[in-house]
């Protein structure tokens, strides 16, 4: 690949994407313009540009991308209930295209020639960084110095940012406990004190919730109002998409809910132990199924089961820009017309549950399934030919076998 003239770096302000910017520019003799993206990791972001400053990017981008990061990502995923090995509300994986789509377009609006992030050799992020800038632009570079600079370990780091005047904080000085991603959905951690999967984590790991043990004695009703498939209110108060989901983070976090230890099978082929913490999604996945319980159609609804693995995997993989993803997505949405109405959960020590639900486009009837006289609304007598229908094969089978036996 030939030298890039500019390039627009993924910049966190951090240790390692600091060192990147001036890697680029001692490696490569590059202009470097940074992009910083505010995805409600709740973290002052300021610094990040005063950083930047200081090391000479060319520009500074910081830019508050929450309510497009719910509306147009978190969302469409929560349409589908989409959760990858069971488990993974896939945090991490949906905001990766978000910050790929900002850099190729930064990178159009100011000539540069490459992008570059700071995910390493070894993991998910390099993959879905990369598959996303490709599929926005086929001729973009893309730059990964964690795959091409010989700074393989935390001293090498730490020796190139003193040999360049590089900020490094005194708790960076020795080895960090554990790697955190955070945004508004959820927070990752990873590595360190947390790579044997067999030791329960430590509780100083856990930044979003309090322990479901010392949540609240008493349990909290929270009412969830749903619009064609989306969230749109909670206590019947209507919020924006982040508003809703920091108003739910704020809920679930309090009861101790949304905690996940989890060991997954990266793409790359590896399994890794991460601890996530997601108590607004875990609450948003559990009022989204109830809902749909009465607004769907059951074939609609296990058609959507079916379809929700693939989908995950989609994501998890990197391949939110791909026909199939958009496919699905058409699938997923055309389902949520009348997925319309509330949801009332219960939050107790680190569980949710639903514990109501209702919809003026409810497909339960009462009059059907009630142990009362449903004055005429279901012939019982029905069922004998219906069963008698599904028996026959297996009649027919049954025949079969003892005839040859």
């Amino acid at each position: 690949m030939s030298a890039p003239k500019k390039v627009v770096l993924a910049y966190s302000g951090g240790l390692d994407t600091s060192i990147i910017l001036k890697w680029l520019q001692t490696e490569y003799g590059c202009e470097v313009v940074t992009f910083t993206a505010d995805l409600g990791q709740g973290e002052e972001l300021e610094p990040a540009r005063a950083k930047a400053e200081m090391m000479g990017a060319s520009q500074i981008f910081i830019e508050d991308v929450r309510e497009e990061f719910v509306r147009d990502f978190v969302f469409p995923m929560f349409r589908a209930n989409a959760v990858y090995e069971r488990l993974y509300l896939l945090g991490t994986s949906i905001a990766r295209p978000l910050i790929s789509k900002r850099l190729v377009e930064i990178a159009h609006e100011v000539g540069a020639d490459a992008v570059a992030h700071g995910a390493t050799g070894k993991g998910n992020d390099q993959v879905r960084f990369e598959l996303a800038a490709y599929a926005l632009d086929p001729n973009i570079k893309v730059i990964a110095p964690w795959r091409e600079w010989d700074l393989s370990s935390r001293t090498k780091l730490l020796e190139f940012a003193e040999q360049h005047q590089i900020p490094v904080a005194k708790d960076k000085r020795g080895e960090a406990p554990f790697s955190v991603d955070a945004n508004l959905l959820h927070t990752s951690s990873e590595g360190k004190v947390l790579e044997d999967p067999a030791i329960d984590a430590p509780d100083y790991v856990y930044q979003r919730t309090v322990a479901p043990e010392d949540a609240p004695d008493e349990p909290e009703y929270v009412e969830v109002g749903f619009k064609g498939g989306d969230a749109v209110s909670v206590n019947g108060e209507a919020l924006s998409p982040a508003e809703l989901l920091t108003k739910l983070n704020e809920l679930g976090g309090k009861h101790g809910c949304g905690r996940l230890d989890l060991v997954e099978g990266r793409f790359v082929g590896m399994k890794s132990r991460g601890i996530y913490e997601t108590p607004g999604g875990t609450l948003l996945l559990e009022a989204h199924r109830a809902i749909e319980s009465i607004t769907l159609d059951r074939g609609a609804m296990h058609l959507k089961d079916q379809l929700m693995p693939q989908y995950a995997e989609l994501i998890y993989n990197g391949f939110w820009f791909s026909p199939e993803r958009t496919m699905l997505q058409a699938a997923i949405d055309a389902s949520q017309t009348y997925v319309t109405g509330t949801v009332r959960l219960k939050l107790y020590k680190g569980h949710v549950r639903t514990v109501g639900r209702w919809s003026d486009y409810s497909l339960y009837s009462e009059a059907h399934v009630t142990f009362e006289d449903d004055a005429g609304a279901y012939d019982q007598k029905d069922a004998a030919g219906f069963i008698q229908l599904n028996a026959l094969r297996l009649k027919l089978l049954a025949a079969r076998d003892k005839r040859v036996k």
